[in-house]
């Protein structure tokens, strides 16, 4: 076994330049120098690269960003945008190739494009068409369902490009015989690829017949969807590609450096230790059996001479799984295993959460009531798909990843965590992003107290680990909410040994964005891949102390007009208890259900007592809240598309013409006959921007007629928005791969009220839903085909956009649409039947 710590010096101090810091063997200094001042940006499974002294992350759907810092990010890509596309020109006609199977207006990309997950990396043995050498290369992904895809790859002098294609290299998802995905006119057959070429070239003997099932579809659980492409250097300067998602697993080819073109194997076998080579796809490194997995990076650490394969586990989006882990090799085709000894490669039909050491998942630094800061505290939610940036000079090594967030939706934002190797030589993650600190000698007296400890386990789940606390005590004992020893082993290096568990990492001093102050933190790694994060909280507070913050920070929200049940914390900061009583139950209970007057009744004023209590100490505070009565069923908006976007009630303005996307200027839209006099017809290219607060409250119901051309996934025909991560959507044509009809919204979660119906194109179809406090019923035609609650409620504030046909990011609604109606309140069955059976003057 290797044993290696790195503890290298980085470029900026979290201590400042007054020379007061935690190597100064001078413990509990407080000086806390110059907080780092952060710039997001949004870059999809961003992949890093340094050119001179700027640092870029390239992503998917054509994004990417610069910083000179890895903390200050600035975007400078225009997304889809053609014919001045920022990396590929002319987009379309640049990737012409790669899109005629798959990518661009097909299947679940129907509508625009899917270009996703890019690497970029300079080559200098790349010969140019002009005989030069050296180009910067992007390897890029083209996708139109689950499994068929592709990965291409262009060239560039110019890091920030724009790039010239030059080949597409590896497809997926290719069928024995023709066969046609839905909204597709694309012929599966593998023919139809450029294998029957290769096999023309001899670098291929011929199909291989295990790429098909019986009925000859593609065999994914076997072989990869060809997405994620990762390259990478040997130790003996060897290019190799990784690559691949879910399904079939992770594989790799060798790259011939001068071309970047595949060195196919040729032919069929296993590996030594029983691992698949296909002729085709190469050397089999991870996953397999249908199990997620996806996003490789390979990474060589000349320090502990290991190569070093991250993925990610689970599905993306803020209801998914996602989390980041880590196999090594000696060799870079393998095999990578995990710190148990198991092989990333799954031994079958598994349950695959126990395989790879867990970097990160799904986690909260919660801020309770009376702890520093403001909001919920400090956590991501689906991290992953992450690259690395390592230096081989400095040892310095960065995790790159995208992540949403708690309670944000989907919404998310690349961030960078630095990465140390332990005493095993094993990677381990900062829990705070990085904020210029640096790996130093600590004091041991500085690293007892309390901590805030998370436990990331190794679980596959969308369960967010929450912090508990914890003491590591001056005897080297741990007592909370897990017990054991802790000590320091060298000037850094942590060991904690909890549960029989040994766990081995560092201590280090980072920049916690909640309560703004730089403190002591610890990141370590188990024996069998779990890892821990410790958070240290302020030093000794007194009961009565603790319990006098509390009372002040509590505080309930919208006083004065409640109309959904409340939200009544029950513990503030360092297990401080709260438990609460109500002037009257019966309306608002000790718990926080709140129960309306009903409508046309007066609104209830009720004084709701916290009991706050930690040891000895209790203190109390009152809220007085106003419920109010439950909304009369009330027409608030009706647009009938009689030659124009008018509000026939006169409650509202006229609608306003979009582009592709809500936020886009331009638009046409025309009218024609109509299902009750004329009707609007959208054109796929444009939309309708509605008046803001159309709908206001949690009691509302909306109806109108559709008459779709196509139908697509994610498209709207209704759209409402309290911001990019609150929202909800009329989608006539269901998801990719369920087409159904659906009402989806955005919230601290997804939810879908699935109609289980597919709508036919070019026909009426009348389409109703009444929502009341998160109980949504759908109708279809007059039917009730949907009831249950849980349904978001996205507009409880008076800032709400709406718009039809269009949101920010999908393809627009192309055909008719008729007679928008708008409630307050909730229609009932018979007034549904009634607007499904209209009648003409």
């Amino acid at each position: 076994m290797v044993l290696f710590l790195l503890a290298l010096p980085l470029a900026v101090s979290a201590e400042g330049d007054s020379g007061a810091n935690e190597s100064s063997n001078k413990p509990h200094l407080e000086n806390q120098g110059e907080a780092p001042e952060f710039r997001n940006v949004s870059v999809h499974d961003p992949s890093i690269i340094k050119g001179g002294d700027t640092f870029y992350v390239f992503g998917t759907h054509i994004e990417a960003a610069k910083s000179t810092d890895l903390i200050n990010w600035t975007n400078f890509t225009n997304g889809y945008s053609t014919p001045n596309n920022a990396l590929y020109g002319n987009l379309s006609e640049n990737l012409a190739e790669s899109f005629k199977w798959a990518g661009e207006d097909d299947a679940d990309s129907k509508g625009g494009y899917a270009v996703w997950a890019p690497d970029v990396f300079w080559n200098e043995d790349y010969v140019n068409e002009d005989g030069s050498t050296g180009a910067y290369m992007i390897y890029y992904s083209v996708s139109s369902t689950y499994i068929r895809s592709a990965i291409g790859y262009a060239v560039s002098k110019d890091i920030e490009g724009p790039y010239e294609y030059v080949d597409t290299i590896i497809y997926s998802g290719f069928t024995e015989e023709e066969a046609y995905d839905n909204n597709s006119e694309v012929n599966k057959k593998w023919t139809n690829t450029h294998i029957d070429g290769l096999i023309a070239q001899d670098k291929l003997s011929g199909p291989n017949s295990d790429w098909f099932n019986d009925n000859g579809s593609y065999n994914n659980s076997t072989f990869p969807n060809a997405i994620d492409a990762n390259l990478f250097y040997d130790d003996d300067g060897k290019l190799w590609m990784a690559y691949g998602s879910w399904s079939g697993g992770i594989f790799l080819l060798e790259i011939d450096k001068t071309t970047g073109e595949p060195i196919y194997p040729g032919e069929d076998g296993t590996t030594d230790d029983g691992r698949l080579v296909d002729r085709y796809f190469g050397t089999k490194i991870s996953g397999g059996f249908g199990k997620s997995g996806e996003g490789p990076y390979v990474v060589y650490n000349e320090e502990t001479d290991y190569y070093y394969l991250y993925v990610t586990y689970g599905w993306l989006g803020a209801d998914g799984e996602y989390n980041m882990r880590v196999f090594r090799s000696s060799n870079p085709d393998g095999p990578y295993v995990d710190a148990a000894g198991q092989s990333a490669v799954l031994p079958g039909d598994v349950d695959h959460s126990p395989y790879g050491n867990k970097l990160m998942g799904h986690f909260l630094f919660e801020r309770k009531v009376g702890d520093p800061g403001t909001g919920i505290g400090y956590g991501y939610v689906s991290p992953g798909h992450n690259s690395v940036y390592y230096d081989d000079k400095t040892g310095e090594q960065f995790l790159v990843f995208h992540s949403r967030f708690p309670e944000r939706g989907e919404e998310h934002e690349v961030r960078i965590h630095q990465i140390f190797m332990n005493e095993e030589g094993w990677p381990v993650v900062a829990p705070y992003r990085y904020g210029g600190e640096t790996l130093e000698k600590v004091n041991r007296q500085d690293l007892s107290g309390d901590y805030r400890f998370i436990n990331h386990g190794k679980d596959i789940s969308n369960e967010i680990h929450k912090d508990v606390t914890i003491t590591l005590d001056k005897n080297n004992n741990i007592t909370g909410a897990v017990s054991g020893k802790w000590k320091k082993t060298g000037h850094n290096e942590a060991e904690l040994t909890i549960n029989e568990e040994t766990y081995k990492g560092v201590f280090i001093r980072q920049y916690d964005p909640v309560s703004k102050r730089f403190l002591m933190t610890f990141t370590a790694s188990s024996e069998d891949g779990r890892s821990v994060w410790g958070s240290k909280r302020e030093m000794g507070k007194t009961d009565a102390e603790i319990v006098a913050t509390v009372k002040e920070d509590l505080s309930l929200d919208n006083l004065n007009n409640v109309v959904t049940d409340l939200t009544l914390p029950i513990e503030g900061t360092r297990n401080t208890q709260i438990s609460w009583s109500s002037s009257q139950p019966d309306v608002v209970t000790e718990q926080g259900e709140v129960t309306r007057p009903e409508a046309g009744g007066g609104s209830i004023k009720v004084t709701l007592t916290a009991t706050i209590t930690k040891g000895d100490i209790t203190e109390s505070k009152s809220f007085t809240v106003t419920v109010l009565p439950k909304d009369k069923k009330e027409l608030t908006a009706h647009y009938s598309f009689e030659g124009d976007l008018t509000d026939s009630t006169g409650n509202f303005g006229k609608g306003t013409l979009t582009g592709n996307r809500i936020d886009n200027t331009g638009g046409s839209i025309s009218y024609q006959e109509g299902k009750v006099g004329q009707a609007a017809v959208f054109d796929g290219n444009s939309g309708v921007r509605l008046p803001d607060n159309l709908i206001t409250g949690t009691s509302y119901s909306v109806s109108l007629w559709l008459n779709p051309s196509r139908l697509t996934g994610h498209t709207t025909s209704f759209f409402g928005a309290r911001d990019s991560s609150h929202w909800v959507s009329l989608l006539p044509g269901g998801f990719p791969g369920d087409s159904n009809a659906v009402i989806w919204s955005g919230g601290s979660s997804f939810t879908d009220a699935n109609t289980g119906i597919q709508l036919p194109t070019k026909e009426w179809t009348h389409l109703a839903f009444t929502v009341d406090d998160g109980e949504i019923t759908v109708y279809v035609d007059g039917e009730e085909v949907l009831n249950e609650t849980g349904f978001n409620n996205v507009f409880t504030t008076s800032n709400s956009q709406f718009s039809l046909g269009v949101n920010w990011w999908d393809a627009p609604y192309q055909g008719l649409m008729d007679e928008l109606f708008i409630y307050k309140g909730t229609l009932s069955a018979e007034e549904v039947e009634d607007l499904a059976n209209p009648t003409s003057d």
